[in-house]
């Protein structure tokens, strides 16, 4: 899994409701879709409409490459749903948004690694870079904030892409253990 280290970052998010968490990705993906990124969601649950409002309000040049992600639950448990979103979006440059709850996010996440590590001869021939962005409704993760941050490389919120320590001043990363 050293491999992974080089070719994916993990960034954690936080948001209060489901507008909240459209308003914060959508600059993020918009940037991203600009910059040459493929896009693929794991979600719990379906935010297509509130996309899809907000869309309507803004002047994106990239709404209709917006529309076109899959704003719709996933089934995280079948690998092979991963698999195929996934290979959807298989590319040098490469962003995996997934939300819901602690629990979902954790087996989403277990799939999207098995995904890595069964294509990682693939994903280092075209030197890939994986950013998996886990968005956790504030409500939901109650007292393991410290143990999201410890597992992610950085945080995103609606002023973007931010060292956690720049969030959280008080934070230390505690270092996993064997």
């Amino acid at each position: 899994m050293d491999f992974q280290k080089k070719l994916v970052k993990n960034l954690c998010s936080f948001y209060v409701s489901d507008w909240h968490l459209v308003t914060m990705l959508l600059p993020y993906i918009n940037k991203s879709i600009n910059e040459g990124v493929k896009i693929a969601t794991v979600l719990e649950k379906d935010i297509k409409e509130n996309v899809c409002t907000l869309l309507e309000r803004l002047n994106l040049k990239t709404n209709e490459q917006i529309l076109n992600i899959n704003w719709t639950r996933t089934n995280e448990k079948k690998y092979a749903n991963i698999c195929k979103i996934l290979d959807k979006t298989f590319s040098e440059k490469q962003l995996i948004i997934v939300n819901g709850t602690k629990d979902y996010i954790e087996r989403a996440k277990e799939n999207i690694n098995r995904y890595i590590d069964k294509n990682k001869e693939k994903l280092v021939n075209i030197n890939s870079k994986i950013k998996i962005v886990s968005c956790y409704e504030i409500v939901d993760f109650n007292g393991s904030i410290q143990e999201i941050l410890d597992n992610s490389d950085k945080i995103l919120n609606t002023s973007g892409e931010k060292e956690i320590e720049e969030i959280f001043e008080d934070y230390e990363k505690k270092e996993k253990i064997g």
